[in-house]
C-alpha cells in the first residue's frame, strides 16, 4: 500500500483505518502488527524463548548501569507518530518513567533509545524497516540484535537525507563484545542464539 504524503487528509485517513485494523486485530492474529509508511507489518510468528530472553537480559543489563529514573521497558504500549503515520513496538525501549505517564501510546520522541531483537521469520521488518521508520519518529539511538548470526549494530547521528531523517553512524558488534547505547555501556556476552 502506498500512502502520498502531500494529501494530509488522505494520509490521515488511511492511516486511522490501518490503526483500526491493528486494533480490531490485536488479539485474534498470532504474531505482532505494525504500521510503517509501506502499510502494515505482520511478523507470523509470536516471539520465542531465544528473542524474548535476549530482550530480557538486554534490559536488565542497562537497568544495572542507568539512573533510577530511567527504564529499560519491555512492554506495551506502542510508539506511534500519527503525523507520519507509523505505529512500531520496539522490543526493548529506553524511557524515563514519567514519559510513560500517558493513556495511549508513547511519543517515540521521548525514547532515549529503540532496541530490537530480529525476528526469524521477518528479519527485514528490523534491519530495513525499523531503521528506517525510528530516525523518522525521532529516537535518537537505535540498536538491533541478530540471534541469528549472533551480530548486532548500534545505529546513530540522524541526519536529513533526499529520502527523509536516517542514521549517519553504524557501529557493528558481535555476541561477545561489550556495547555503548548512548551514555551506557553493557556486555553482549552470553545472548542466546536461533538454533537452525
Amino acid at each position: 500500500m502506498t500512502i502520498t504524503p502531500h494529501h494530509t487528509e488522505h494520509h490521515s485517513f488511511q492511516y486511522q483505518a490501518m490503526r483500526d485494523i491493528v486494533r480490531r486485530m490485536h488479539d485474534g492474529v498470532p504474531g505482532k502488527l505494525e504500521i510503517t509508511k509501506e502499510g502494515i507489518v505482520h511478523d507470523m510468528m509470536a516471539p520465542g524463548g531465544p528473542h524474548e530472553l535476549t530482550a530480557a537480559r538486554i534490559s536488565r543489563r542497562l537497568e544495572k548501569v542507568m539512573p533510577d529514573e530511567l527504564l529499560a521497558h519491555t512492554g506495551t504500549p506502542d510508539v506511534e507518530d500519527v503525523a507520519e503515520g507509523v505505529l512500531r513496538h520496539p522490543d526493548v525501549m529506553v524511557i524515563a518513567e514519567t514519559d510513560m505517564e500517558v493513556e495511549d501510546s508513547f511519543d517515540p520522541r521521548s525514547l532515549l533509545a529503540a532496541i530490537e531483537v530480529v525476528s526469524r521469520s521477518n528479519p527485514d521488518n528490523d534491519w530495513s524497516g525499523k531503521v528506517r521508520d525510528y530516525p523518522l519518529l525521532g529516537v535518537p539511538i537505535c540498536v538491533i540484535f541478530d540471534p541469528r548470526t549472533g551480530e548486532g549494530a548500534v545505529f546513530s547521528d540522524i541526519h536529513p537525507t533526499p529520502a527523509g531523517p536516517r542514521y549517519a553512524t553504524r557501529k557493528d558488534f558481535v555476541y561477545g563484545e561489550d556495547i555503548t547505547i548512548g551514555e551506557w555501556t553493557i556486555s553482549t556476552d552470553g545472548l542466546p542464539r536461533y538454533t537452525p
